[in-house]
């Protein structure tokens, strides 16, 4: 059995780990919150930017002029923007959206840049994916849409220049604090929804010029968007790994403690019985 010294050593140094596990985890839950709540209120206006968008190219497909965004054509070449977080500490959150970018780009078979959005997804597209065309590290916790918009101009701009036929997006859709589904979505081409409601839209100055204008800012608005979700899954996956990570040094100190009053046990026992053992040889 281990002496008394090192147990005692070891439960504080294990005490000392329970503590910054446990600070780690308020910090995240703090964050969480504010990201949480960025995430909820924009989606409203992402829904109704799409409504908009699939009202407008509805009355778009009798025009003989397409919008360059809204083009399909022979899918040749892809492209996938892959959102993952900076740091670790977050469970498995970044190996499901390095396991399913890669699940993606094997299945399809077809040629595959990357834009990595994180160091965690750098770092694996780097050992075992596809060539990184472009990488954004050490975005804020808070992210604003100015940070976001030298990813979608990248995604625009190859597109309409004709270097790839189709952008996708890797992200981590927030559920709640305990669920976080991971998502890969299209966005170029637009593919917009199907609008049934009959709106009674007046577009000025006409529909295809608010169309033109509308389609970049819906880019930049479904990344925004991917963005929000991964701070919020990212800091609810941390505080709940750090939530388990306390507990189980809580229990790690139980045991060390339980350990520790059985070693001083034994200690006295023996020197019970050395001094009993003692005490006969001087009487005999």
């Amino acid at each position: 059995m281990a002496s008394l010294r090192l147990i005692r050593r070891r439960i504080r140094s294990i005490q000392n780990t329970s503590k910054v596990t446990r600070a780690m985890e308020m910090v995240a839950a703090s964050r969480m919150r504010h990201a949480q709540s960025s995430v909820i209120a924009t989606r409203p206006y992402s829904a109704k930017i799409r409504e908009v968008i699939a009202h407008l190219s509805a009355r778009n497909k009798t025009d003989e002029q397409i919008n360059p965004l809204l083009e399909t054509r022979t899918v040749k070449n892809v492209q996938v923007i892959q959102l993952t977080p900076d740091r670790g500490l977050c469970g498995g959150l970044h190996s499901n959206l390095n396991r399913t970018a890669i699940k993606f780009y094997s299945q399809r078979k077809i040629p595959t840049e990357i834009i990595a959005v994180g160091k965690k997804g750098r770092d694996f597209m780097l050992r075992h994916g596809p060539s990184i065309k472009a990488e954004f590290a050490d975005m804020p916790d808070r992210p604003q849409l100015s940070d976001i918009l030298p990813i979608a101009t990248i995604a625009m701009t190859d597109y309409t220049a004709g270097n790839v036929d189709e952008v996708h997006i890797v992200y981590p859709k927030f559920i709640s604090i305990m669920n976080q589904e991971v998502l890969v979505e299209k966005l170029l081409p637009i593919e917009p929804a199907e609008d049934g409601r009959d709106n009674d839209f007046i577009y000025e100055p006409d529909p295809q010029a608010v169309l033109s204008t509308l389609l970049p800012r819906f880019i930049e608005m479904q990344i925004y968007q991917a963005m929000l979700e991964l701070v919020a899954s990212e800091q609810a996956a941390r505080m709940v790994a750090m939530r388990n990570a306390t507990q189980n040094a809580n229990e790690i100190v139980d045991d060390l403690t339980l350990e520790l009053n059985k070693a001083r046990q034994e200690s006295i026992t023996s020197e019970l019985l050395d001094i009993t053992s003692g005490v006969a040889a001087l009487a005999n």
